[in-house]
């Protein structure tokens, strides 16, 4: 069913009812569904079995090697993205031989626990956050719309030790609740710009 036409009859039924009554399942479901694989409010995402999107992936059997490939050079887009021309600059090197190579280390592992069919649902988001916030880029379930794998960067000041950049992931095992570690880069005495910048 189109989706102008979903929506027009949850608006008439919620006008109907006084917004009482939630509409029947059958009318909300496939929007539902739609907004699933937009999760934490990403804006935009790539599903990965896009061929017009991934160039890496040629049929439909996705193999843990060919996500691999394919999310490792997502995880370096995600990245330069979120630091911005200025903190690329200065740490972008150094996270392309430290940081990088563990990042693909965890996606490697995620990668070989999973069955193909369950790879070709895997979403890498777009649009890094800015500002202060943490989010690099997260992995998750496009048909569920559960994340699997949250890629982070924060800033840490240690007293009279300058900025450190402190990568690390959560994973849905723990509901995302521990910080596994990926490495620290130092930036410098001096605040960091905000991520973007």
């Amino acid at each position: 069913m189109p989706t102008w036409i979903r929506k027009s009859f949850v608006v008439i039924f919620t006008i109907l009812t006084f917004g009482l009554v939630t509409p029947p399942q059958i009318i909300i479901a496939e929007e539902k569904s739609n907004e699933s694989t937009k999760t934490d409010h990403y804006e935009e995402t790539t599903h990965f079995e896009n061929e017009s999107i991934d160039p890496y992936i040629h049929d439909d059997s996705v193999t843990s090697s060919s996500f691999l490939e394919y999310a490792t050079l997502q995880a370096e887009q995600q990245s330069v993205m979120k630091f911005g021309p200025v903190i690329e600059e200065t740490i972008g090197d150094e996270f392309r031989t430290v940081i990088l190579p563990k990042i693909e280390e965890v996606i490697f592992t995620l990668s070989t626990r999973l069955e193909a069919e369950q790879l070709q649902n895997l979403v890498i988001s777009k649009r890094p956050t800015g500002g202060m916030s943490e989010k690099i880029f997260h992995i998750y379930d496009g048909q569920q719309g559960h994340d699997l794998i949250r890629f982070h960067v924060r800033r840490d000041h240690p007293p009279l030790e300058g900025y450190y950049f402190d990568f690390h992931y959560h994973t849905f095992e723990d509901s995302f609740q521990t910080h596994h570690e990926l490495g620290k880069i130092y930036w410098d005495k001096n605040t960091p710009p905000n991520w973007h910048s």
